[in-house]
């Protein structure tokens, strides 16, 4: 049996993975600067998160959500602590497309509406829907949210309230900052303004912090910066440091009922091993300190790099944007100079998401190899 060609593969296998190091089968190193599209948070095989993860795997790995799982409970205390949502309920899954299915599901049966709100350059993972039923109605969501999904530029606030005022939407969904559509974001006036007419139209404001989540942004949600608070969180990526796991975080005013939501993997023990292990390492090594200290160093030392016209998002989730499709630009840099970037929809932004634990002394090198690799390709 073959594998299902849908990636494009770089000639490289990695073996081992130490912080923000990567070691392929020929010994060659490679620096960590994409993390598998932001999933690993802490650093690889961090000690105290493959500790825990061990000793679960001694214990128990898995069983059904119908049983009491005591870190589920652990999970979600330290969960609500460190992001500053303690007031809020959480609900477990696998990823971050789960993760979305479920808010998008949740939002129409507290609603009763359909059509979605989402904006120009967005993702949201690949969503499907099912029926509910809530107070003896059954409700069904959309079987496929994508059908029913009204695109928005960003930032156009007028657009978002002619929308709203058919009185149809069930919800607004929007990343704290856009993650494969190209690290763009709406402002604090347009967020602040979305969630005033979120709650004034009844439609569920739905936060995607699936990539920027998790202290990635230098605040634990990049919403944050902008002094709201969502209906829904959605949540994956750096929550596991690559163990599969996702989540929703649900405001009080939603209502919870037997048989609403549903997850067959989510929430396992194994995975809130990893998650509790991941919030551990955030609080005790104080990484969104971090986070801001090398962003800062990082914004600093890239104008060294005249090449570059605009530097996009905040903390350690950024582009790198140039007037050339960095296609071979990156190629070189994995391939010679043995450093791992990522792409984006944006055919001319280099992305750069690095576990929250990398260095000053790691933005340096790379600096470097940006350098050479763009006087190279002249």
């Amino acid at each position: 049996m073959n594998l299902f060609d849908v990636y494009p593969l770089y000639n490289i296998t990695p073996v081992k993975a130490v912080d923000c190091t990567i070691t392929d089968e020929n010994g060659v190193e490679y620096l960590d600067l994409y993390s598998g599209h932001g999933v690993i948070s802490i650093g690889h095989t961090q000690p105290h998160y493959v500790t825990k993860v061990k000793e679960q795997l001694d214990n128990i790995g898995f069983y059904s959500n119908a049983i009491q799982n005591p870190l589920q409970v652990e999970l979600a205390q330290k969960l609500g602590e460190l992001s500053g949502y303690d007031d809020y309920s959480l609900f477990l899954c696998s990823s971050g497309a789960e993760a979305n299915e479920n808010a998008l599901k949740l939002a129409s049966f507290h609603n009763g509406k359909s059509r979605v709100i989402a904006f120009d350059n967005s993702f949201h993972g690949r969503t499907s829907a099912a029926v509910a039923v809530t107070d003896n109605k059954k409700i069904v969501a959309p079987i496929n949210a994508q059908q029913v999904v009204t695109f928005l530029p960003l930032n156009q606030i007028d657009l978002v309230e002619t929308e709203l005022q058919k009185g149809d939407v069930c919800t607004v969904i929007i990343e704290g900052i856009q993650g494969v559509g190209g690290l763009d974001e709406g402002t604090t006036e347009f967020f602040q303004a979305l969630e005033k007419l979120c709650k004034q139209y009844e439609a569920v404001l739905i936060l995607d912090e699936v990539q920027s989540g998790y202290g990635r942004s230098g605040k634990f949600f990049a919403h944050q910066y902008h002094n709201i608070k969502a209906d829904i969180i959605c949540l994956a990526k750096g929550m596991g440091n690559g163990f599969p796991i996702g989540g929703i975080l649900i405001a009080p005013h939603f209502k919870a009922s037997y048989g609403l939501l549903g997850t067959t993997f989510g929430g396992s023990h194994l995975a809130c091993a990893a998650g509790i292990a991941v919030l551990d390492v955030i609080k005790s090594e104080k990484l969104m300190d971090n986070v801001n200290a090398v962003s800062e160093y990082f914004m600093k030392a890239i104008q060294q790099v005249p090449e570059i016209i605009k530097v996009k998002g905040k903390g350690l989730m950024l582009g790198v944007e140039f007037d050339f499709d960095v296609s071979a630009l990156r190629k070189k840099m994995i391939v010679e100079k043995h450093i791992f970037t990522g792409s984006a929809n944006n055919k001319n932004l280099l992305r750069i998401l690095p576990p929250l634990t990398i260095t000053t002394a790691a933005i340096d090198t790379f600096i470097v190899a940006l350098k050479e690799s763009l006087a190279e390709l002249k």
